[in-house]
């Protein structure tokens, strides 16, 4: 069962490696949760309860916007690029060294808001926070360890807010994260594949401070959700076939300290750290749920994955009453290493420079454009294939261009 276990465990490889999202944040996160926050590479974004995403960043915010009702759409365009470069792999060349593992990717968000009163006020969010797509071209090197991924996450955040007094609002949510996984590879043996979905329940909860009108300090948690993800396997008969399967994981959970502060009518700066608990995820493994092998578990893939940190500072310039100009950089760790990184996350360090604009286009309505380019570390890679023990060695070439869009509108 040696080799049957060193199998399912490039099929764990591929399950989380599809739980990727290269082209936005470490690890497999999304962060681009809003268009207003694009152009400033989302520095401040528990502070800023600039427009109904709050929902999603603290929903403590919805107490500070305008109106009754805020609604907010949104859309990022996102183009990732990672290309292998061999350096000293065993494995033969095959097709070549997989392209460019990145394409075109679209991610929509929803977000409206709604005071029930001078304290209460509700709120929902319906986003992407975890997801996209790998892709090598077939019969490349690596195709024994990598060759597709995919993963779509569908979020829903309802939250309610209470304003305590003008210097104080809190705000609590409730996560329903719906995760459907589909991935494989072509070992020397056969294709591999599994399709698996999960869902689960998350919180998160803030709180905003602002002690003069030109100053406001936010902090927001988010809770971990523990999935199960379940379905099918395709596999060769050598290791056992296929059948059903199972495989768990359990998303991170961050906290966000940030503050924005308006210097002048015209200028606004702000920032934020946010640290995330990638520290979650050090093993994973799949069972077999069906067949001969029922209840048998192969040899854990190590991650190793730990905690990282994510900082930003941003700033707005407001010329007139209809523009609104924004720039920012960040930097986000990779909770990757050198030791277990794979093809199927070649994550590394990135370093976000961002520039934004919105024109309001009526009294109540406003459009945010916004774009990021990350700036990637080489990704260093040293696996070794299944069955064959053969190695891919080199390293990945990646950046990521973000073009993002939004309407929002107070009533």
């Amino acid at each position: 069962m040696k080799t049957g276990n060193r199998n399912l465990t490039t099929v764990v490889a591929i399950a989380t490696a599809g739980m990727t999202s290269i082209a936005c944040a470490g690890g497999f996160g999304i962060a681009t949760q809003s268009g207003s926050g694009t152009g400033n590479a989302f520095a401040g974004g528990a502070a800023a309860a600039e427009d109904a995403s709050t929902v999603w960043f603290n929903p403590a915010g919805m107490t500070a916007l305008p109106g009754t009702t805020n609604v907010a759409v949104s859309a990022q365009i996102l183009k990732p690029s990672f290309q292998f470069q061999n350096t000293a792999s065993t494995l033969p060349a095959g097709t070549g060294e997989g392209g460019d593992g990145g394409d075109w990717t679209y991610i929509p968000h929803g977000f409206i808001t709604t005071r029930l009163n001078d304290r209460w006020s509700v709120g929902a969010a319906f986003n992407t926070p975890f997801g996209l797509k790998t892709n090598y071209d077939a019969g490349w090197r690596g195709q024994s360890i990598a060759l597709t991924s995919d993963l779509k996450t569908y979020n829903l955040n309802l939250s309610v807010a209470y304003k305590i007094n003008d210097l104080w609002s809190v705000g609590v949510g409730i996560n329903y994260l719906k995760a459907q996984l589909k991935f494989n590879s072509q070992i020397a043996i056969g294709f591999v594949e599994p399709n698996l979905n999960d869902s689960g329940i998350g919180y998160n909860f803030g709180v905003l401070f602002q002690p003069t009108q030109q100053t406001r300090v936010g902090a927001h948690y988010r809770t971990a959700i523990n999935l199960q993800a379940t379905g099918n396997l395709t596999a060769p008969a050598a290791i056992g076939g296929s059948g059903s399967a199972t495989a768990g994981l359990t998303t991170p959970d961050t906290f966000s300290l940030s503050a924005l502060q308006a210097l002048s009518p015209q200028w606004d700066i702000m920032g934020d750290v946010t640290w995330t608990g990638w520290s979650h995820l050090q093993r994973l493994s799949v069972v077999r749920t069906s067949g001969a092998l029922a209840g048998t578990s192969p040899v854990a893939l190590t991650f190793n994955w730990r905690d990282t940190w994510r900082t930003a500072i941003g700033a707005n310039y407001k010329p007139n009453a209809t523009w609104k100009f924004r720039a920012g950089v960040a930097y986000d760790k990779t909770p990757t290493n050198d030791v277990d990184r794979t093809p199927r996350l070649p994550d590394q360090d990135r370093t976000w420079l961002a520039l934004g604009a919105q024109m309001k286009v009526s009294k109540a309505g406003a459009v945010d454009f916004g774009y990021a380019h990350e700036f990637i570390k080489n990704a260093l890679v040293n696996n070794v294939a299944p069955v064959t023990g053969l190695r891919l060695i080199g390293q990945f070439k990646n950046q990521v261009d973000i073009f993002s869009v939004q309407y929002s509108h107070s009533f």
